[in-house]
């Protein structure tokens, strides 16, 4: 399997690399179009490869996938959180219950016991 894997990037890495390649032309990077920018007084650009725009903006849009997935996924998280406190407090309350009455038994607490003990 590890070898399959390396296999995949190796392939991955040609791949990038001929893409890289292929597109080695300079492009210009402005932040505004030619009209607007002469209108806000903001002639911002730079020259790029062609190739270092469409990584980069794979990455940018790799990152904002995770950041999106990240606050999306922040509800779950803390229901998580909530349900997880809620069972270690039962499980004190459960274990101080088990401490303070040795000699009477519960049913719902001898069938818990034969849970544990199965």
């Amino acid at each position: 399997m590890r070898y399959l894997r390396y296999v995949l990037l190796a392939l991955l890495a040609i791949v990038l690399l001929t893409v890289a390649l292929a597109n080695r032309a300079a492009v210009t990077l402005k932040a505004l179009p030619d009209d607007l920018a002469g209108f806000a007084g903001v002639t911002w650009q730079i020259d790029l490869p062609l190739y270092v725009v469409i990584f980069a903006s794979i990455l940018a849009g790799v990152l904002i996938g995770f950041v999106w997935e990240w606050f999306r996924e922040h509800k779950h998280r803390v229901v998580a959180t909530t349900k997880s406190r809620e069972v270690s407090k039962l499980e004190r309350e459960l274990a101080v219950m088990r401490d303070t009455k040795p000699g009477q038994q519960d049913d719902v607490l001898a069938l818990l016991d034969q849970r544990k003990a199965g």
